[in-house]
């Protein structure tokens, strides 16, 4: 086994061990920095692959703002209220695998529809932004013609942020100063 094989592998079992800890860990802080280090390592395995720009933002954008707004979010909770309330008898048991089912139903089906309109294509638009400096032409296209929408979903992260730090120490919330 070459040594790059071998990296892939142990990156690919420690982000799969950290997926599972998201998912089998009971106490959310410990789901989330699982949740992190699941990031880092997808982020790792595009680095592997060369793919940097992909790994530079997989870091930025998943590991840094998307957790750091999940962490907002469970600053705002009563996490022991809120375990109690979502593991109430029978019925929502089957609420919850009933929403898994028709999620992972909604995935296959979403895969299946766009690896069939990928195959009746030749040419996707996809395929003109590859060629050439595909990086260079992607922030070109993104911060001439998309810059607005850039600008308004920092105000709106900015927002969220100042929000929820308010809403966890005002009177009542789950960091209250009493």
């Amino acid at each position: 086994m070459t040594p790059d094989v071998f990296l892939f592998w142990f990156l690919a079992l420690t982000t799969v061990l950290a997926a599972l800890g998201v998912i089998i860990s009971a106490n959310p802080i410990y789901s989330v920095l699982s949740l992190v280090m699941t990031m880092v390592g997808v982020a790792a395995i595009f680095v592997t692959l060369g793919a940097y720009f992909l790994a530079g933002v997989q870091l930025i954008v998943y590991a840094g703002a998307v957790l750091v707004l999940f962490v907002m979010v469970l600053m705002l909770f009563d996490l022991k209220h809120e375990i109690h309330a979502f593991t109430r008898g029978p019925v929502t048991g089957a609420i919850k695998i009933a929403a898994v089912g028709l999620l992972g139903g909604m995935i296959v089906g979403a895969i299946a529809l766009s690896a069939n309109s990928l195959m009746k294509t030749e040419n996707n638009g996809i395929q003109t932004v590859i060629e050439g400096d595909s990086t260079k032409a992607l922030g070109k296209l993104l911060f001439s013609q998309y810059l607005f929408g850039f600008e308004a979903l920092g105000v709106l992260l900015l927002v969220v942020a100042v929000g929820a730090v308010a809403l966890a120490r005002a009177k009542g919330g789950t960091h209250a100063q009493h």
